[in-house]
């Protein structure tokens, strides 16, 4: 399984300790969080602590379950999270074999490109691995990220209430078959 990718600009890797006061930056902003699934605050250091934890047990439980530091190569600087996260449906907890790639960027990392690049290395990632079919839900009125997803070639499946979180959402979604097809690879590796 391979931890780690590298796109043109970017390195994407899992989170370490050390990117805690950079996670507490982005998730404590209501700019950020307001399009999240659960959009919290986050409050301190030790909470950011646990929230890469968090991530790391996930992986550990389920290798489709990952979520990447967005590293600018030229800078060091953590721009922000993409994922491809494990679902459970809203109302039953239950998981039904469905996937959900997504980003969440600071506001000083918007408008260069870099959701759409770091989510197109990660889906190449887990189609290399076997993910047969990802999703993704744009909560209704984020544009910025339904302009990432249309730019990723992800097929628009139309709006609803979101299968996973509470609300409507632009739902979109690949086929491993359908990505591997139209996708330039964005990772060297």
């Amino acid at each position: 399984m391979t931890r780690t990718r590298e796109t043109d600009r970017l390195h994407l890797r899992p989170y370490v300790d050390d990117d805690a006061p950079r996670v507490l930056d982005i998730l404590s902003r209501p700019d950020v969080i307001r399009f999240l699934g659960s959009p919290v605050p986050m409050a301190d250091l030790d909470a950011a602590r646990e929230w890469i934890d968090s991530k790391r047990r996930r992986e550990a439980a389920d290798p489709f379950d990952l979520a990447r530091a967005v590293v600018v190569r030229a800078t060091g600087v953590v721009a922000g999270t993409v994922s491809v996260s494990r679902c459970h449906r809203r109302g039953t907890g239950e998981f039904v074999g469905e996937y959900e790639v997504g980003w969440t960027l600071h506001p000083d990392s918007h408008g260069h490109g870099y959701a759409t690049e770091a989510a197109r290395a990660l889906l190449d990632q887990v189609v290399e691995q076997g993910l047969p079919e990802v999703w993704c839900g744009v909560f209704v009125g984020n544009d910025a990220s339904c302009r990432v997803a249309e730019r990723l070639g992800l097929t628009y499946v139309g709006v609803g209430p979101d299968p996973w979180w509470d609300g409507d959402s632009h739902l979109y979604r690949v086929s491993a078959g359908d990505w591997s097809a139209s996708s330039p690879s964005a990772s060297g590796s």
